[in-house]
């Protein structure tokens, strides 16, 4: 295969049993919740050959339940203990019994009280998390400034500019957050993919593992999944199927061990590495 920035690197991420596999939602299993080709079945052959898979992803607005209906519609039967989001690792930042206002949606919500914060309308209030939301108007970007102005923490699920549909790119978190950010004439302190909170919650997942177990991230965007894949010291698998179209970001200095079309055409060549690797 070639991609727009040359051929492809040559062999494929390890598809051996006890192999761990991070896989972004968002433009590597689908565009709005419509899979990008025949993932469940790429996902089932994973499974099959005994690959954990875990899905990790920037979108915020589902809850867990949301996310596990979605991946069965996609026919990715999957389990919320399967499930790592930027709404969880946002949550992680703040203690129990904090006030919050909510820029964002209900998969924010139901992981902030989880924790054991109290989410509030107006402030004063201890933190403002911005997230995802089709709900975002004037009054919320005053509420939210205004709180933060008097002293809230500001806190961003994520801070991506854009999000990926079949019919084109939306505006992402990053663009609410510009508004609040300049509102307030703050700056947020960031919880998805690839900062520390993201960071911390999958290596929870990655602790107990057998020691060399291999492990590989897989996205479309170098800037988030590229640059987790380098803070948790594991490949990068990048994809063309969404956001990046398959480039090398300019500007973002991690390293992309392999490239593909897609996440069913990498599980293809995984496939076959292994094959080859089982006859030598």
């Amino acid at each position: 295969m070639t991609t727009p920035d040359g051929p492809a690197m040559p062999g494929a991420p390890p598809a051996q049993p006890g192999a761990l596999w991070v896989l972004d939602l968002d433009g590597v299993v689908w565009l709005a919740g419509t899979p990008i080709g025949p993932v469940g079945q790429a996902i089932d052959h994973l499974r099959s050959r005994r690959v954990d898979v875990v899905f990790a992803t920037n979108n915020s607005a589902p809850t867990a339940a949301e996310l596990v209906a979605r991946l069965e519609r996609a026919g990715v039967p999957a389990s919320a203990g399967e499930i790592v989001s930027s709404a969880q690792a946002v949550a992680t930042m703040l203690a129990p019994g904090s006030t919050v206002i909510v820029a964002a949606d209900a998969g924010v919500v139901e992981a902030l009280e989880a924790t054991g914060a109290l989410v509030v309308d107006d402030g004063p209030a201890d933190a403002v998390v911005v997230g995802w939301t089709r709900r975002f108007d004037f009054d919320l970007v005053a509420r939210a400034a205004a709180a933060i102005r008097n002293g809230a923490r500001f806190l961003a699920t994520n801070m991506d500019p854009t999000h990926p549909t079949p019919d084109g790119l939306l505006p992402g978190t990053g663009a609410l957050v510009a508004a609040v950010a300049t509102a307030a004439s703050a700056t947020p302190e960031v919880a998805g993919k690839p900062n520390p909170p993201m960071v911390s919650l999958l290596e929870k997942r990655l602790a107990g593992r057998a020691p060399g177990s291999p492990v590989v991230v897989v996205g479309d965007q170098m800037a988030t999944d590229g640059a987790l894949a380098a803070a948790l010291g594991v490949p990068f698998a990048l994809v063309a199927s969404g956001v990046g179209g398959g480039h090398v970001a300019p500007g973002v200095d991690v390293p992309v061990t392999w490239r593909a079309a897609d996440l069913v055409s990498l599980v293809a060549a995984a496939t076959v590495r292994d094959a080859e690797s089982t006859e030598e």
